[in-house]
């Protein structure tokens, strides 16, 4: 078992600094290889994946999209100009499905009803890897995926509609919830240091289980404005009711400083000195604002700054910050001006404190909205702001048309995309692939 673990933690080590390069070319078949793994390694490894696919590419791309970055050179100079080709995102695609999917569910079946605490974490994980799935591509694959090991029947899934994938990322969260819930005396064994997000902590999952759940109500403002609205306010009432309360909470991706621990910004600017830098617009935006400093180095030249571009800096992907800016969002879609003020003061100020810089006149001037003058635009102007490095800003400028960016020029359509092109194994190899190669071609919830 010891050598099954090293060459485990190898292989997700190399998952997360391998930037284009595959890291099973040729050797994802192993005769050593055992057909099931401990739960504890498989949690360790799912994690791994998860944060991978979180803040890899899928994060870098849309921070260019949405103009936070610039890409300068070689593929994200492409990527500045729009030329996002089917084989620019093929490993991000195939990561997303074998390092996230196949693993949350390999993780989910393999736990079953007697270790409910891991199933309730894999819950949570399938769902992030199927959220940012469907965020990047609209419809996937979802009822009829992971099946290849079953037989050749199973190499061509159908793609789901989008619609449908939100629901059972919806479903996937409940049953979360549940497991999550359960008394521990019912799991047979419980995650502790195998759990590296959380260290087992069953409420902080939840927490992260109902800010998801939020999230995925909210991405649907442009479908059904008043019932998205209200879902999203339900949920973030169930997780403050459960004790969210701050950002102790908060769902934050670790590296360390071994080089194959690093921040993957920071991993990236190593291996890819100057592909790609802060852009200019951001910066001007954040002239006046605490939070430069830590967000950039310098000038537009310089890559992204300290504090999430460090060897060891952790990254966010669900926050309290964040759920009080999704409940800011909905409470004014609810028609509620007062709480949406309130949960806009809270969500600066919350992320202002978590970065350490809760400077008294910028929180005057900033966070001190009221019921008359709180507006769209500014909640989702603040919220670009501290999502920076999530992949949610694009996401939510696609929902909102906030911050107002106008398309880069040159580039080689008129428009900012809306959405990645299907990946070109898929195109190749699945002959019930949904193919589009329109990058302006709206995704259903974008619609």
């Amino acid at each position: 078992m010891k050598n099954i673990v090293s060459i485990t933690t190898v292989a997700l080590a190399l998952l997360l600094t391998a930037g284009c390069k595959k890291f099973v070319e040729g050797y994802d078949v192993s005769p050593n290889s055992p057909s099931q793994v401990s739960l504890e390694v498989l949690l360790t490894g799912t994690e791994l994946g998860t944060i991978a696919n979180y803040t890899g590419d899928l994060a870098r791309i849309p921070s260019l999209l949405v103009q936070q970055t610039q890409g300068r050179l070689f593929q994200y100079g492409d990527f500045q100009t729009y030329d996002i080709l089917e084989s620019s995102i093929d490993n991000q695609w195939q990561n997303l499905y074998a390092a996230g999917l196949i693993n949350t569910q390999q993780l989910i079946d393999q736990s079953g009803e007697n270790f409910k605490y891991y199933r309730g974490i894999a819950r949570v994980l399938r769902a992030m890897n199927l959220g940012l799935a469907t965020d990047m591509w609209g419809d996937v694959p979802n009822t009829e995926a992971l099946g290849g090991l079953a037989g050749e029947a199973n190499f061509n899934a159908k793609y789901d509609a989008q619609e449908n994938v939100i629901r059972d990322i919806q479903a996937t969260l409940d049953a979360a919830i549940t497991d999550l819930s359960s008394d521990a005396a019912s799991n047979s064994r419980v995650p502790t240091t195998d759990d590296i997000l959380f260290g087992g902590d069953v409420t902080k999952w939840r927490h992260a289980a109902r800010i998801l759940k939020a999230r995925y109500a909210n991405r649907l403002s442009k479908r059904d404005v008043a019932g998205s609205a209200t879902t999203a306010l339900a949920q973030l009432d169930a997780a403050y009711a459960d004790g969210l309360t701050n950002s102790s909470s908060d769902l934050m991706a670790p590296f360390g400083e071994a080089s194959n621990e690093w921040n993957q910004w920071f991993a990236f600017e190593q291996q890819r000195a100057g592909y790609l830098t802060m852009n200019q617009s951001f910066l001007t935006l954040l002239a006046l604002d605490p939070r430069l400093p830590l967000y950039a180095t310098g000038t537009d030249q310089e890559p992204i700054g300290p504090y999430y571009g460090s060897l060891n800096s952790a990254l966010p992907l669900v926050t309290f910050f964040e759920a009080k800016f999704i409940e800011a969002e909905a409470a004014l879609r609810a028609n509620d001006p007062d709480r949406a003020a309130t949960a806009f003061n809270a969500a600066v100020t919350a992320n202002v404190t978590k970065l350490g810089v809760a400077d008294a006149g910028f929180l005057a001037t900033v966070a001190n909205e009221t019921a008359g003058t709180i507006t769209l635009e500014k909640i989702m102007t603040q919220k670009y702001i501290a999502m920076f490095t999530q992949s949610e800003v694009w996401s939510d400028w696609r929902r909102t048309n906030f911050p107002t960016l106008s398309a880069n020029v040159p580039a080689s359509i008129t428009e900012i995309p809306r959405r990645f092109p299907t990946a070109q194994n898929e195109r190749l190899y699945n002959n019930k692939a949904t193919v589009v190669t329109d990058l302006t071609q709206r995704v259903w919830w974008d619609q």
